[in-house]
């Protein structure tokens, strides 16, 4: 019989130190599986990409991505860039892990471990920013930085209620940035806005009807563009975002496309999965299809 051969990396800080905890248990029931596994602990930002590239060369089958939505796209950058992509097993043990709630990929570890262990993996498109990849979102504006500027030891501690915190700190400084926004086979757009999101998936921050139609096997970006508006409007759009409902006011507008270009003359951040992405980047680019992501083959996997 074939030996089937992982790469467990993991950030030992995701959620509330789960992976530091529940380690020995996690290899022991994927080698019942018949996955023979080895493991990586992440030490500082950018390791998760080179333990990756390193588990591409070494002919792994599996990589596996044990953290949050930031350790996510770290493994995906270092896989992305080589011909040949083993497939990513996924456990969700972060604060947020939007690409897992939006697959159904399970929350509790032993599920997630039993569903890697079946080895059913589907091709998913991911996107890139100028070289960089994201696999979930891609934005700029304020409310984008929430994300990054979390300090994890606070989400450690008490998880999704650290981004309320901040949140509160950053709604009366929120502010505007001109931008002229190009999308092929859509048009130009050129105005003031407050915040652009480029999503790959319906989950953006753990609200699950942001971009409600977003897809990551569609071949195509949901883009959402929030015009400027007053403290009173922002609130009652985002009250309407918690229902799905946001769609239809008249500061927010929402395209499909696989590209899509970016001008401005302000100082922008990025955001890529949750994480900080460095200065905004010019273009944005779908590959579709581009690496495989172990789920459900038939899709009865919830995320709970």
């Amino acid at each position: 019989m074939d030996i089937v051969r992982a790469r467990l990396i993991y950030n030992p800080t995701s959620g509330r130190e789960e992976m530091r905890r529940r380690l020995p248990q996690i290899l022991q029931r994927l080698e019942r599986g018949g996955i023979e596994t080895s493991c990586h602990a992440t030490e500082s930002e950018g390791d998760a990409v080179h333990a990756a590239s390193e588990a591409v060369e070494r002919g792994f089958d599996i990589v596996i991505a044990a953290g949050g939505d930031g350790t996510l796209n770290e493994v995906i950058s270092g896989i992305a860039p080589h011909e040949r992509r083993p497939a990513i097993g996924i456990l969700p043990v972060g604060t947020t892990n939007d690409f897992a709630r939006a697959h159904g990929i399970p929350k509790k570890w032993d599920e997630a471990c039993d569903l890697i262990v079946k080895r059913y993996a589907k091709p998913v498109d991911i996107g890139q920013a100028d070289g960089k990849y994201f696999i979930n979102i891609a934005g700029g504006g304020s409310l984008t930085e929430l994300s990054y500027e979390v300090p994890s030891k606070l989400k450690t501690m008490i998880g999704n209620l650290a981004y309320y915190i901040r949140g509160f700190e950053k709604i009366a400084r929120l502010r505007s940035f001109h931008m002229k926004i190009s999308m092929d086979g859509v048009g130009d757009f050129e105005d003031e806005y407050m915040l652009m999101l480029i999503a790959n998936s319906n989950s953006v921050g753990g609200f699950e009807k942001l971009a409600p139609s977003a897809s990551a096997s569609d071949g195509m970006f949901d883009v959402l563009l929030m015009r400027k508006c007053n403290l009173g409007e922002f609130i009652r759009i985002a009250t309407l975002a918690m229902r799905g409902e946001h769609l239809q006011d008249s500061h927010i507008t929402m395209f499909q496309t696989n590209r899509v270009t970016v001008e401005s003359d302000a100082d922008l951040d990025m955001n890529l999965d949750g994480e900080y992405g460095g200065q905004m980047a010019r273009t944005f680019t779908m590959l579709p299809g581009h690496v495989r992501i172990i789920m459900d083959e038939l899709g009865e996997t919830k995320y709970h």
